[in-house]
């Protein structure tokens, strides 16, 4: 960027070709996989980047925007404000959520928006404005993830200091079937990781398990990473020699601190899982071959 905002005057004209408005998505990408939170005074991409709360500079930002920003927020991908005016809400329909997408950037086709606008509804019921991150999370959440082998359905928790956590969890499978199971735990995330455990039969451990939330206030949506090691499927460093557990990321968003854990620890799981039937359909293809 600074080659971008200065470059014809400093270094003669000097220039990348790199496409500066997908800078701003690539760092939330890069938040959301690695579990690392942006910091609000990061320089171009943090929440302060572009945010004015001085008298002198909201004063100075009416009069001239270039008084306090040598680059425009959309240069970076960033869309500030609503050039349309519309203003997502519950009576919001497909036409506005999919419009809303795509200045946020991203081109939803007419099957990924019947995924997304359930689950866009849900949120706008018990919100009064979904803002750009809250639509930016489940948008995430819904169309960037694994191949899907289980699916949450439902879930049911109780807990509280008058007795122990429970859980009950409904998944489905790749083949539609419906599997329920029951567990306890100390936490509701807890015993409702071990109920999935008991339908998946995929041995892993937790390693990381994180949580932010997207939005200020009361009814934020909340973003959860986890992070799993798969118990039966260890991996050889090519350079050391080393051998490690495999390892595998999960990430889910739900208004619900609890569905948004399951969410997570699912989709590591999908990855799990997938990963394990690709080995095997690999294993029979090399014995089948007579290389092993």
């Amino acid at each position: 960027m600074i080659l971008k905002t200065r470059g014809k005057e400093a270094v003669g004209g000097l220039f990348t070709a790199i496409d500066a408005r997908h800078i701003y998505m690539t760092s939330k990408m890069v938040e959301e996989y690695s579990g690392l939170l942006i910091q609000p005074h990061k320089a171009i991409v943090g929440a302060n980047a572009f945010a004015h709360e001085s008298g002198i500079h909201q004063d100075g930002m009416l009069k001239n925007k270039a008084t306090y920003e040598i680059m425009e927020p959309a240069d970076i991908g960033l869309e500030r404000t609503n050039a349309a005016g519309i203003s997502l809400g519950k009576l919001s329909g497909r036409s506005a959520v999919k419009e809303k997408l795509r200045e946020l950037g991203y081109e939803v086709n007419d099957e990924e928006m019947k995924a997304i606008f359930p689950r866009y509804k849900s949120v706008a019921e018990q919100k009064k404005h979904v803002t750009d991150a809250d639509l930016v999370a489940l948008v995430s959440d819904e169309l960037f993830n694994p191949e899907v082998f289980w699916q949450l359905r439902d879930l049911q928790v109780t807990c509280g200091t008058l007795g122990m956590s429970t859980a009950t969890v409904k998944l489905t499978d790749a083949d539609g079937k419906e599997q329920t199971a029951c567990s306890v735990g100390t936490g509701p995330v807890g015993s409702a990781y071990k109920a999935i455990d008991l339908i998946v039969k995929a041995p892993a451990t937790l390693l990381e398990y994180s949580m932010n939330a997207v939005t200020e206030g009361i009814d934020a949506i909340a973003a959860t990473r986890v992070v799993i090691r798969s118990d039966d499927s260890i991996a050889t460093n090519a350079v050391t020699g080393q051998k490690a557990y495999r390892t595998f990321s999960g990430t889910g968003a739900a208004m619900d601190i609890t569905v948004s854990s399951v969410r997570a620890y699912v989709g590591a799981l999908n990855k799990l899982v997938s990963f394990n039937k690709d080995s095997a359909v690999k294993g029979c293809a090399l014995a089948a071959a007579g290389v092993c």
